[in-house]
């Protein structure tokens, strides 16, 4: 297996626990992919995700193996999930309790309580088929598809309706708009080409809340490996791959840059899916043209800043989302007409609001992220204006002074991801849930060339998120099983 990121622990594991044996090759010297931390000067910073949604999904991972997330990792449920900011002194902060919130948004727009309701109840709907159901699907065939009760169950689930209009038929307001369409972002794309099955988003966010696992997101990882290498399997760090041998459609080994040469039965490839198909494989044997892949729509990129501040900070939750300026001149710089916006959206993580663990004593753990369109021509003078330009934005808003209390500073951004991950384009979170690019449209989990070749993570089924790679290692597992028992 190459990549120990979600996707290829989540794939390994199940394949241990069935009697394979497994070694995961990671080409860096820690695991978890976009989920790595690092450590300096005192302060644990995670270098990826951020929000723990969908605890079921969680839940029923390590279920599988007869163990529980608490068996890892301390869970603390946030409240408020998060903060909302509009612009200075115009704040919306988002209870845990569910009849707060909707006291919070009838505050907003009289009767906005009763239409949540109806919205919820949709949303659950999807969520309970979409994430218990129709992404735990391989989308090799319509033949999964087939069966009559899942044919109405698609045709509830609101797949040729946009995100935006869904929206729009409950509520008017355009703050509350603003605060529905927020989590279709992790999905990478705008409300408008987002397909409304995805208010399930909604339903995770508000029903099942925001949490944070102590330590750190990357505690998940750390109670991921420990459950794989407890099952048998073997993780190889500093193991960059080379190149994957095959001969008579059959891969048979994989070369490391080393020289290092692994015999293999089956490969299933949890690294960056373009690196495999297009310089991992002779080209004869790549699933999809370079011309396929160009006009694929991606998720965004991001520019993130990892900051130490040597003070306490106020005015600021765990998790903050910036929305002083309007989306849409942000959304067609990331979309539509790619380029550095003029006057982005961002969000602000204080992990160190919850948890003394990540940064000493009276300071701060800052991490700033902007989205960002895929394959952008990035700099650091280009990095560094945009850190002054969000900075300038913060001061003001929250009343404090940040800059000169900053006493570490790190920023991550395209061409990171493409050096860390191969990521295409330096894209940060995958393929975007377009409706175009959804199920059987997604790149295939198995290549149609190599018999023996498959592949797992936010490139494919069933797309970008920790849960959906979690769900997406479960699912290659169980083809990789189903054709090799």
């Amino acid at each position: 297996m190459i990549g120990a990121g979600f996707a290829g622990l989540s794939a390994a594991t199940h394949l241990a626990i069935n009697n394979f044996s497994v070694t995961l090759l990671e080409k860096n010297d820690s695991p978890g992919g976009r989920a790595r931390k690092f450590e300096s000067q005192g302060f644990t910073f995670d270098m990826g995700p951020s929000w723990y949604w969908m605890p079921d999904v969680f839940e029923d991972y390590f279920s599988h193996f007869g163990k529980k997330p608490t068996d890892y990792y301390e869970l603390i449920r946030l409240d408020p999930s998060y903060s909302v900011i509009y612009g200075k002194d115009d704040v919306l902060d988002i209870p845990a309790n569910l009849n707060e919130f909707k006291a919070r948004l009838e505050e907003i727009e009289p009767g906005a309580a009763v239409q949540l309701d109806k919205f919820l109840a949709q949303a659950k709907y999807k969520y309970q088929v979409g994430i218990h159901d129709l992404v735990k699907r391989p989308s090799r065939s319509l033949m999964e598809f087939a069966s009559l009760a899942l044919v109405k169950d698609v045709m509830r689930m609101d797949i040729f309706q946009s995100m935006s209009s869904h929206v729009r038929k409950f509520f008017k307001s355009d703050k509350i708009i603003r605060l529905m369409e927020f989590p279709v972002l992790f999905l990478g794309g705008t409300a408008g080409n987002i397909p409304a099955l995805y208010s399930l988003m909604n339903y995770a966010d508000i029903a099942l809340g925001t949490w944070y696992p102590k330590g750190g997101m990357h505690e998940i990882i750390k109670g991921m490996v420990a459950l794989a290498e407890e099952k048998g399997v073997k993780i190889q760090y500093n193991a960059e791959v080379e190149e994957i041998e095959i001969e008579q459609g059959e891969a048979k080994r994989i070369r490391l840059t080393t020289g290092e040469k692994i015999r293999t039965d089956v490969v299933i490839a949890g690294a960056d899916y373009h690196h495999v198909d297009k310089h991992l494989v002779n080209p004869k044997y790549s699933n999809y043209s370079e011309e396929y892949w160009d006009k694929r729509v991606l998720a965004p990129s991001s520019l993130i800043f990892y900051l130490g501040i040597g003070k306490k900070l106020t005015n600021l939750r765990h998790h903050n989302l910036f929305f002083d300026e309007p989306l849409a001149p942000h959304a067609d710089a990331i979309y539509t007409n790619p380029r550095w916006p003029e006057a982005p959206l961002f969000y602000a993580c204080v992990p160190s609001v919850t948890d003394g663990m990540v940064a000493p004593a009276n300071m701060e753990n800052l991490f700033l992220l902007i989205p960002l369109a895929p394959d952008l021509e990035d700099s650091e003078e280009m990095r560094e204006k945009y850190y002054e330009m969000i900075m300038d934005r913060m001061e003001e808003i929250t009343g404090q002074e940040i800059r000169s209390h900053v006493v570490f500073k790190r920023s991550y951004a395209l061409s990171d991801f493409k050096a860390d991950y191969h990521a295409y384009k330096g894209n940060a979170y995958g393929l975007a849930n377009t409706l175009k690019q959804t199920a059987l449209l997604k790149p295939s989990l198995k290549n149609k060339k190599v018999s023996n070749l498959f592949y797992t993570g936010q490139l494919t089924v069933p797309g970008p998120g920790v849960p959906p790679s979690l769900i997406s290692g479960y699912v290659v597992a169980k083809e990789v099983i189903r054709e090799n028992s």
